[in-house]
């Protein structure tokens, strides 16, 4: 048996993307079956560098859309890969126009989210805008999405909205499920002094309280509740707002200066993975306001390293904490501040922490990796 991964394009840059793809490969290779990665080769796109925008993101598409295809019909082809004995899987949905190509039987596809392609349709909740160009490639990304045969949902949520969008067509002959995304990386709470000398190298003052988030500045991302809710805390809490992956941008700053609180941001910029972790075991708490996601990674990272967590009540982050996160409206920061207010009965914030604890359970790489497999009918590694 063979099982053949569809990985992301490398220089579009989606990191978490790329890491998801090792993840399902080191996990299947870890089963006993021989993987590949097939991903769309840099050709055009390496005059040009990272797509991110502009001309080289156009160029991309070349590579993407225009040689990946052919390569893929060319090597199945001339390699017989059309039979079970072969399997496929498509690791990130924006890539589901490559179904068409490939055995439909024997491929499987994981959607992360739909945000981007509710976004493309009008749905104002996704918080995701689209240009028109955007809204061409979301439909046409849904279009072949709806075609598969094999899908792995990564939350409730997300199943939920990809089958209204596609009025549940032939559902019968279709297998998707939900299937929670698992750790990708070593996530526990770390010693104090080991923490503190990374926190050190990052310019955080350990001796210093503070609360932090962890992500991007997109406007789902909700940060500036962060600033809002230290603003509504007044003289109860006098910590820090720490964010962390995206500097706190302009607007997010000049917010903190209408309300005093500039003083009080800081920002770890691309933090590496320890340091991440050294920030998630020394918070005060872990602020997830989000106004929408897909499932909500750093959620469960957070709870892992034994930070307790306030996060917004909108699905799926109640789905992916399972009740063991204080969970409120991300419009209100006076609910966010009255929730963090009460981590100061230490017996609640300890319980907080164990059940947050046990939580991660559910989200072990190898259920992960056995759910996947069952996806494709294969057989399931020992637990």
């Amino acid at each position: 048996m063979r099982i053949i991964f569809i990985g992301n394009y490398a220089l579009d840059k989606q990191e978490s993307m790329l890491r998801f793809t090792q993840f399902l490969y080191r996990g299947f290779k870890e089963a006993g079956y021989d993987c590949e990665i097939w991903q769309p080769p840099v050709v055009i796109g390496r005059f040009f560098g990272a797509t991110v925008s502009g001309l080289a993101k156009w160029l991309g598409y070349i590579d993407k859309w225009v040689l990946f295809p052919l390569i893929l019909l060319w090597r199945l082809r001339d390699n017989g890969l059309q039979s079970p004995e072969t399997r496929f899987h498509i690791c990130d949905h924006s890539n589901a126009p490559y179904l068409k190509y490939l055995p439909k039987d024997y491929t499987g596809i994981t959607c992360h989210d739909v945000l981007a392609i509710r976004g493309a349709l009008g749905f104002k909740d996704a918080y995701c805008k689209a240009t028109i160009t955007g809204k061409i490639l979301q439909k046409w990304i849904l279009s072949n999405l709806c075609q598969a045969k094999l899908l792995a949902a990564a939350s409730k949520l997300t199943l939920s909205q990809l089958e209204t969008l596609s009025n549940h067509l032939d559902s019968e002959k279709k297998d998707w499920r939900i299937i929670h995304l698992g750790f990708n990386d070593d996530f526990r709470p770390m010693a104090k002094l080991e923490r503190n000398e990374l926190l050190a190298k990052a310019h955080v003052d350990s001796d210093i309280p503070f609360i932090l988030h962890v992500g991007s500045d997109q406007l789902r991302k909700n940060r500036k509740m962060l600033i809002d809710m230290t603003a509504a805390l007044g003289n109860n809490w006098k910590g820090m707002i720490c964010y962390a992956g995206q500097a706190a941008d302009e607007n997010l700053l000049s917010h903190a200066e209408s309300l005093g609180l500039r003083h009080r941001v800081i920002s770890v910029v691309s933090p590496d993975h320890k340091t991440l972790v050294a920030l998630y075991s020394a918070c005060s708490a872990f602020i997830w306001p989000s106004f929408s996601e897909g499932f909500g990674w750093p959620l469960i990272e957070a709870q892992a390293c034994g930070a307790p967590v306030i996060s917004s009540n909108i699905e799926p982050m109640p789905e992916v904490s399972n009740g063991t996160a204080l969970h409120v409206d991300p419009t209100k920061p006076e609910q966010f501040a009255e929730a963090f207010l009460k981590l100061t009965d230490e017996k609640l914030r300890a319980e907080l922490i164990q059940r947050g604890l046990e939580n991660c359970v559910r989200f072990k790489p190898d259920k992960m990796i056995n759910a996947y497999l069952a996806l494709h009918g294969l057989k399931q590694k020992q637990p």
